[in-house]
């Protein structure tokens, strides 16, 4: 590697390729361009040998010949990274040479004074710095460079200039302005790399969102000057985590037996309006709800809470147990909790002007919905009848009094098919029928859409075991089903309808590749359905200019 241009290559391969490419190496070597993205991914291919003439004039004072230096040969790149002087094209044309021929420079071919500029000054300054960041990943150890590393590293100084949205995505439009505008006109152009916003597959896109595929290195150094980083300031930066690093993350419940365990295993991101920074909500099982503002910047950040949004059952029999305690203050029940005192004060009054009976009450629904909780949370798999098994009476208490909590926390039921039993099908079809098109109608005004299918219509309605093994009983369910269920197709064509109705509603120009990325379509569906997309919008468009 010390003497190859292979780390200039595999600096920006993921770690699998990087292996594989190594195999190849020390095996025959077939395939090696190939892997490496030299033939199909190659750009600004060079077709002969480049030198500096100061650095073979150098050479020649050292060692009495000049040889051929791995920097200069790098696609894409145009000057001496050492005397940043332009380089010169050996006249020697490798396409009629043998790739393992051995070739040495011959003095008495090279010219060794620097020829007149080819390109202009406003272009010699980003040259001058992608050769130098080219010959620093010459010297890089390759441990340090991967796509994974690579990809990590980039979010990480892409969400510090707000070009990371707060559910964890790339703003592609904006990130597409500001790239293009670091570079003088027509540059990206005459080095193979200008972007096509509509290809959802343009290099831009992938460098910065698909860690499958991978992009020439050349352009990851674009990159890297965008970024206004080198090489070495690069391997610096740390690796993006999310605004909140990586789960999962404590709850802080100090009522509760797992208080500081990694017990919360998801956080939903949103944005504060006014500083635009990210706010983490953390929902516990024990119904603890905390936010904070982010990013977390060191790992004790995890246990601070900006807002405590519910409390939650056992917070509050926790603190019912305390004041019933009477010899402590509210002072040092707040401290017990985790919270001010004027927070404990308030929701021991709101508990007494609910009155004696409906405090005793409410503290025994409190008591028993821990109770249950504390089960559910340390037993995960228990069926319902295990439960009701076990904690008879507060089965019995909850179901009396708040059935809703109850069967909204316990498994779900299986129900079983009686046996023997005459099902009157007819019946059943009329019925099923009603329940299948007022859920269509609900389906169907959701914001989100969803695709209507039988196992879909099924499950919402508890019958899919029916509409499964006895379909044949139910000729006008059959008959309904057919006509409303949709292709997978069929759903991307009336998600994309909706977002042009939408558009058009709101009087905006109609893009169909904006079109395709709100509606989350792969490129390879859309071209599918395009055509019924413009006869749709063509036909909108005719009724409009009438109406």
């Amino acid at each position: 590697g010390k003497h190859t241009i292979f780390p200039f290559y595999a600096s920006f391969l993921s770690n699998d390729r990087q292996q594989e490419v190594l195999h190849d190496v020390k095996g025959d070597g077939k395939g090696l361009y190939t892997r490496l993205g030299m033939v199909a991914g190659g750009i600004c291919k060079k077709e002969a040998f480049y030198y500096c003439p100061y650095c073979a004039q150098n050479d020649i004072d050292q060692y009495g010949e000049p040889y051929i230096h791995r920097e200069h040969q790098l696609q894409g790149i145009d000057l001496c990274p050492h005397h940043h002087s332009q380089l010169i094209r050996y006249p020697i044309d490798l396409k009629n040479r043998s790739r393992i021929e051995y070739m040495r420079f011959d003095a008495k071919q090279m010219i060794f004074l620097e020829r007149k500029e080819v390109v202009s000054q406003g272009y010699r300054a980003i040259q001058m710095k992608l050769a130098k960041m080219a010959y620093q990943l010459m010297k890089v150890d390759i441990n340090k460079f991967s796509r994974e590393i690579v990809s990590d590293k980039y979010r990480s100084l892409l969400r510090e200039r707000n070009l990371i949205t707060a559910s964890n995505r790339v703003r592609q439009e904006e990130l597409f302005i500001a790239f293009t505008a670091k570079f003088p006109k027509g540059f990206l152009e005459l080095y193979e790399s200008d972007i096509n916003m509509d290809d959802e597959y343009n290099w831009l896109k992938v460098l910065t969102r698909n860690l499958t595929r991978h992009v020439h290195p050349f352009r990851h150094l674009l990159f890297l000057y965008f970024l206004d980083e080198d090489v070495e300031s690069f391997l610096q930066v740390n690796a993006d985590k999310g605004p909140f690093g990586k789960g999962p993350w404590p709850c802080l419940n100090k009522a509760a037996s797992h208080y500081r365990e990694n017990v919360i295993s998801n956080v939903v991101v949103s944005r504060d309006f006014k500083t635009n920074n990210p706010i983490g909500t953390f929902e516990c099982s024990c119904g603890f709800i905390y936010a904070r503002k982010g990013p977390d910047k060191i790992e004790e950040d995890k246990f601070r809470i900006g807002k405590v949004k519910e409390f939650g059952g056992i917070w509050k029999l926790k603190l019912n147990t305390l004041a019933q305690d009477g010899t402590l203050s509210y002072r040092e029940i707040a401290r017990k909790l985790g919270v001010d005192s004027k927070t404990v004060k308030k929701y021991l009054e709101e508990e007494r002007e609910e009155g004696p009976q409906s405090k005793i009450h409410n503290t025994m629904l409190s008591q028993y919905k821990e109770e249950l909780l504390e089960k559910l949370f340390n037993n995960p798999t228990y069926s319902r009848t295990q439960i009701q098994k076990e904690y008879p009476k507060q089965y019995m208490y909850l179901y009396r009094y708040d059935k809703e909590w109850l069967f909204e926390y316990l498994p779900k039921q299986f129900k079983k098919a009686s046996v023997n039993k005459v099902v009157n099908w007819s019946a059943r079809d009329k019925e099923y029928y009603k329940q299948i098109e007022q859920l269509y109608k609900e389906l169907m005004e959701l914001e989100k859409p969803v695709r209507i299918t039988t196992s879909l219509i099924g499950r919402r309605l508890g019958i899919l075991s029916n509409l499964e093994k006895n379909i044949d009983k139910l000729p006008r369910c059959t008959e309904l089903l057919n006509k409303i269920t949709e292709s997978v197709q069929q759903f991307q064509v009336r998600r994309c309808c909706n977002i042009i109705d939408q558009k058009l509603k709101e009087q905006e120009t109609i893009l169909l590749w904006k079109v395709q990325r709100i509606a989350g379509v792969k490129s390879h569906h859309f071209h599918e359905i395009k055509p019924y997309l413009v006869e749709y919008l063509s036909n909108k468009q005719e009724v409009n200019r009438y109406e």
